[in-house]
């Protein structure tokens, strides 16, 4: 896929040299240009820029302001800085700024290009996938505790998006000029993207606080709650084949279910504790059905129970089937004792 590079510089006449220049390139990255530090900024904002080539001194906003904008909110985008008055100590500092590289004035186009294809091509060097889940996948990086750029593209909307790794931690996420937490749960609701890997991170700050797996399934829960509980094809065929059966006929079995849960669960554990709640919850479902398709995928079988902390006094116990069974405990049941006399539900009522 071509990419873009923004050209930044102030000289019309360096611009339409350049622009002539490169054309021989033009099946690799189009040019996209700015007379001024503030126009590429706003292009920064409404195109989709691969890379930028910047000239130091501007009008309005400088080189450096330029350099400075993108790594505070575009730090995936390299950029390679050029100039008239070309210094040790300019050089240092724009190398300190972010700067990928450096080139002084004059210079010909085909030194630029070959310092733009070197960086375009380590956008991908890592390697690129198509069609996986981003969850699963990321679930990788932090296991190996990678340092990477994630650049990642949604199959369905085409919507582009970008991660940050450092040693397996996620420091940030951006789609266009969202970035944080907000970002990062719009990509881990993608169902099949295709990503590329760069194996550096120039992103300097943590913009997120939360562990992966947090953020997962936030992103799955913030999912469901958008689609509802018709929201995926599957989940509508399974209602729809669910409405088709006897109402009646259909409760009496969940409610025999419930019954036989809760007897099995004093049966084993005893009366001292309480069950505080059973229901059936359809909003868990989709959630479930990720969790499921995630153990699957790192094969780790197939999900039996879930257990989530609902706070300094609950728990909540999931049990997966055609409609989520939900049980809401005192932080005190004995979790051991529970999930195996759950898993014993399981196997002896799959399903």
């Amino acid at each position: 896929m071509r990419k873009n590079v923004l050209l930044a510089d102030d000289e019309h006449a360096v611009i339409h040299s350049l622009e002539q220049g490169l054309a021989e390139y033009k099946d690799v990255f189009s040019i996209v240009s700015a007379t001024d530090g503030e126009e590429a900024i706003k292009k920064l904002a409404r195109e989709d820029i691969s890379l930028v080539v910047t000239d130091l001194k501007m009008p309005q906003t400088d080189g450096f302001g330029v350099l400075a904008h993108i790594m505070e909110f575009y730090p995936d985008i390299p950029v390679i800085v050029m100039t008239g008055y070309s210094t040790t100590e300019m050089e240092r500092l724009a190398s300190q700024g972010g700067a990928v590289g450096y080139i002084p004035k004059p210079f010909k186009p085909n030194t630029l290009a070959g310092l733009i294809m070197s960086w375009l091509g380590r956008q991908a060097e890592g390697g690129t996938l198509h069609n996986v889940s981003s969850g699963m996948f990321l679930q990788l990086i932090e296991m190996e505790q990678k340092t990477c750029t994630i650049r990642l593209v949604d199959k369905d909307s085409g919507t582009k998006g970008v991660l940050f790794f450092r040693d397996g931690e996620l420091l940030n996420a951006r789609v266009n000029s969202t970035q944080g937490e907000k970002a990062a749960y719009k990509i881990f609701s993608w169902e099949e993207v295709s990503l590329s890997i760069q194996n550096s991170c120039r992103c300097r700050n943590k913009k997120i606080e939360g562990e992966l797996q947090a953020i997962l399934l936030e992103a799955m829960r913030l999912k469901d709650e958008r689609e509802g509980p018709l929201g995926t094809p599957e989940q509508k065929n399974s209602v729809v084949a669910a409405s088709e059966m006897d109402e009646k006929a259909r409760e009496q079995k969940k409610a025999a279910v419930m019954v036989r849960i809760k007897k099995r669960l004093t049966d084993k554990i005893g009366s001292r504790y309480q069950v505080d709640e059973i229901c059936y919850d359809n909003s868990r479902d989709g959630l479930l059905g990720q969790m499921s398709r995630m153990g699957k995928f790192f094969s780790c079988g197939t999900l039996q129970v879930v257990y989530m902390d609902a706070g300094t006094s609950k728990g909540v116990f999931l049990l997966p089937g055609e409609q989520t069974l939900t049980i809401a405990v005192d932080s005190q049941f004995p979790r051991d004792r529970m999930i195996e006399t759950l898993l014993e539900e399981h196997t002896d009522n799959d399903g």
